[in-house]
Formats: C-alpha cells, structure tokens, sequence
C-alpha cells in the first residue's frame, strides 16, 4: 500500500532520518526533517495538516515517535513505512 499511495503527488512523503543517511539512499521524492534535529517538531508542524504525511526512518523506531508528535499536532492522516527504510530497499 506505501508504495503505491507516495505516487499521489498530494502526499507529504518524509524522511525522518539523519541528513547522512538520507545522503546515503532514499525514497525518491522524499523530505529529510531529521528526528534528532533540535527543531524536529517545529518542521514537522509546518507540513500540511490537510494532506496525508507518510514517514519512515531506518528501521521503524524513530518515525513511529514522529508519528505520535504528529497525532498530538493534530494531523490525521499518517502512515508509518513498516519496518523502515530496510525494509523498503530489501523489498525492491
């Protein structure tokens, strides 16, 4: 489902990752808002509350936390890439 729904171009896709591992491979199209940034929670509540966020980071960890902080600024549409980045390059 991940893959296919990140093709809509209304999607927010984010990389929730560290500006080096972004370097290192992402999903194409993605934003890096890295989860250690000591601004995380103010980029992340700059996204669009209207939209759908789908986020990943390595392993599932760090965007699940991410997802939590988004729930608690009040977006509705989150979508977590289960099992992380891994997970998607061991899957294509």
């Amino acid at each position: 489902m991940f893959k296919n729904q990140i093709t809509d171009p209304s999607v927010q896709l984010i990389d929730v990752r560290t500006a080096n591992e972004f370097k290192s491979g992402h999903i194409k199209s993605a934003t890096n808002i890295d989860y250690y940034s000591s601004n995380f929670s103010n980029q992340m509540s700059k996204l669009n509350k209207e939209k759908p966020v789908y986020i990943y980071c390595r392993s599932g960890n760090r965007s699940i936390k991410a997802a939590n902080l988004l729930a608690k600024l009040g977006f509705t549409e989150i979508y977590d890439l289960e099992g992380g980045f891994l997970n998607w390059e061991n899957n294509e």
